[in-house]
């Protein structure tokens, strides 16, 4: 029984309306920007970061690489067929006896060079892995200066929001002592320059927190509009971290140095390896064919022809003049040689970048602890103006300025505090440390 066209009509209109007022309860509260958490917002970076992700292809390039090698060992299984016209006798075909099936099973069974080959592959896997930890390390570092300095800014706008009806206030006082002929005309344009001033400085912060917010927005692939942080999340930095251990030994744990070495390692056997490809080596090699009649065998082996035949044995190769391989073994030698070098490099220098590190972590608590005294006495400056106002041996101006050199303050040492923490952060991850201290895995 077929229903009614208005009874069909009245259904999809309550439908609707219900669908309507669903999503008039459910799009608020998505529209609403959610906090963030750091640890939230790094695992999201790790997960859409385009430099981790090629890292990992490579990793996965290199685990096929090794398996390719491996695998040698393992008889490989070709199965055809040679299928051809002979006139007169029997000529191969690729190598080969014209037949109608052919087999033929090899593998390494003896193989110095191989060896070294697949203990190469291994040491790239091992280099791969650290090279992808260190990738990781970036990201992570980037995902937390941004997050940091986006908190900075996010701050300094609220200082500054305050500021300005500060200074809003003031212009308007100051206007009134102008018709009342109290302050003059330059002690008003001084006032509209001091909240012009502080409008240059919000629009200043405001386009940083911008740019800084877009950036987290590539990082994260969050929309720009739900990139909302949580400043209280950000875990404590260490303090006493620039004393510990000496710069080598930190360079040591570096992921990027242990990375370089065994990829030096990597070469290396690469070098041997090429060197014994002058030795003796012993293959296991098998072959079954079975031959046609038309091909005419049986004229030319009058006796013991068959159609099944089959071959099992080891193929020993004794290389005793082989100039190219030579050549082969003086640039892997030199590749080895390179690698070295450039590993020695990469040690040196995240070395002195440990050893600036922790001299700049020291230089920046000091300095950091030079801006709060500054900023606390600058605070204090405020209140005695507000003090003196009262017994009326102040004035607005003497609190305008006195106000002036607080937000300046302020400002300084938000600049040096964030300078500290991304030296701080810097050396986290020189010292490997960086992801267990963000996602709390200690």
């Amino acid at each position: 029984m077929r229903s009614k066209p208005w009874v069909d009509g009245c259904v999809r209109k309550t439908a609707r309306q219900a669908l309507s007022e669903i999503l008039l309860i459910v799009l608020p509260v998505f529209a609403a920007a959610q906090p963030v958490p750091l640890r939230q917002m790094v695992d999201l970076a790790l997960k859409h970061a385009n430099g981790a992700a090629v890292a990992a292809a490579d990793q996965d390039r290199l685990s096929a690489v090794y398996r390719e090698l491996r695998n040698n060992y393992i008889p490989q299984l070709n199965l055809g067929a040679g299928i051809g016209y002979s006139d007169g006798f029997p000529l191969s075909l690729e190598g080969a006896a014209p037949s109608l099936i052919n087999v033929t099973a090899q593998s390494a069974v003896f193989n110095t060079a191989l060896m070294n080959f697949v203990r190469a592959a291994r040491a790239d896997i091992s280099s791969g892995a650290l090279s992808l930890q260190d990738q990781r390390n970036q990201v992570i570092e980037d995902t937390v200066l941004s997050y940091a300095e986006l908190a900075k800014w996010e701050r300094r706008l609220s200082n500054l929001h305050e500021a300005e009806s500060a200074e809003e206030e003031t212009q308007a006082a100051v206007s009134e002592r102008v018709k009342e002929g109290i302050d003059s005309e330059l002690d008003e344009t001084k006032a509209r320059l001091s909240v012009a001033r502080v409008k240059l400085r919000i629009t200043e912060a405001t386009g940083s927190a911008d740019v800084v917010r877009e950036h987290l927005s590539k990082l994260t692939g969050l929309p720009i509009g739900s990139v909302e942080i949580d400043p209280d999340s950000i875990p404590a930095l260490p303090t006493s971290q620039a004393e510990e251990g000496s710069p080598d030994k930190t360079a040591d744990g570096s992921p990027a140095v242990q990375s370089a070495v065994e990829h030096a390692r990597a070469q290396f056997l690469r070098y041997v390896g090429e060197r014994k490809g002058l030795w003796p080596s012993i293959d296991f090699a098998s072959q079954y064919a079975n031959l046609a009649s038309f091909n005419n065998y049986e004229r030319y082996y009058a006796k013991g022809f068959q159609p099944n035949n089959v071959t099992v044995g080891v193929a020993i190769r004794l290389p005793f003049l082989n100039i190219a391989q030579h050549a082969k073994i003086q640039e892997a030698k030199a590749e080895a040689l390179k690698a070295t070098k450039q590993a020695e490099q990469t040690r040196d220098k995240a070395s002195e970048d440990t050893l600036r590190l922790q001299r700049s972590v020291t230089q920046m608590q000091a300095a950091r602890d030079v801006a709060d005294l500054e900023y606390e006495i600058a605070q204090k400056n405020v209140a005695a103006v507000r003090t003196r106002m009262e017994s009326s041996t102040a004035n607005l101006h003497d609190l305008d300025a006195a106000r002036t050199q607080a937000n300046e303050r302020f400002i300084a040492l938000q600049d040096v505090t964030f300078e500290l923490e991304r030296s701080q952060v810097e050396l986290l991850r020189a010292e490997g440390q960086i992801e267990s201290w963000a996602l709390g895995t200690r």
